[in-house]
């Protein structure tokens, strides 16, 4: 489930935060929140699909979670990083484990959040990794 591709990407990329959850209500929540503060959205359910599109277009900024079915969000993470390694990763999980918050950060993640997130925290985030890609 990705959001529109096509003519101006590129410019679109500059201010596109890729959305990564099995949630389909996270990712609209999360993807609204995000649109009311001025980014564009790129959505997807699938981890696959996420890695081969990232493969091709390199996204600088994605958030991630961390419990899905297929492949976790710390083997996403860990793909990701050999395919664009300049991409900044923020984790949103439901689950608030040390082990795993540990290892995300350890990995490069730049921020990791709890859902339901906090609005304000989540977008200072968001809006630091830009900052520091």
């Amino acid at each position: 489930m990705s959001a529109g591709l096509g003519q101006g990407l590129a410019a679109k990329s500059a201010s596109t935060v890729w959305l990564l959850d099995d949630d389909l209500s996270v990712l609209k929540a999360t993807g609204r929140l995000l649109a009311s503060a001025g980014w564009e959205v790129e959505r997807f359910i699938d981890p696959d699909a996420f890695l081969r599109h990232a493969e091709i277009h390199h996204p600088r900024v994605v958030v991630i979670d961390m419990g899905m079915p297929r492949m976790d969000g710390l083997e996403v993470q860990r793909r990701l990083s050999g395919i664009s390694p300049l991409t900044r990763v923020i984790v949103l999980t439901a689950n608030d484990d040390q082990i795993v918050r540990w290892k995300a950060l350890a990995a490069g993640a730049a921020s990791f959040f709890i859902k339901p997130q906090c609005g304000d925290e989540f977008l200072a985030g968001v809006q630091s990794a830009f900052a520091t890609n």
